[in-house]
């Protein structure tokens, strides 16, 4: 498996909705939590999953090629 760093520097959004959401909401938790526990980890990792969340761009889904946004776990009437 090779590294193929080009991928990774695309920006492109590989970042679905629900995916947001979540993303959102915990980064928002640990922030909240980081503030009261003093945690720089903590903390850091809330301030990126709040700023993928809101650029709709991850870096580590991007060296991956995964993306969330043609997902859809609806089903629809089959």
């Amino acid at each position: 498996m090779s590294f193929d760093y080009k991928r990774l520097i695309k920006f492109e959004h590989n970042i679905g909705e629900k995916d947001k959401k979540v993303r959102m909401v915990s980064g928002v938790v640990l922030l909240a939590v980081s503030l009261f526990t003093a945690s720089i980890l903590m903390l850091l990792v809330g301030l990126a999953l709040v700023a993928t969340s809101y650029s709709g761009w991850c870096p580590a889904y991007s060296s991956m090629d995964k993306n969330t946004l043609g997902t859809n776990t609806a089903v629809d009437g089959q």
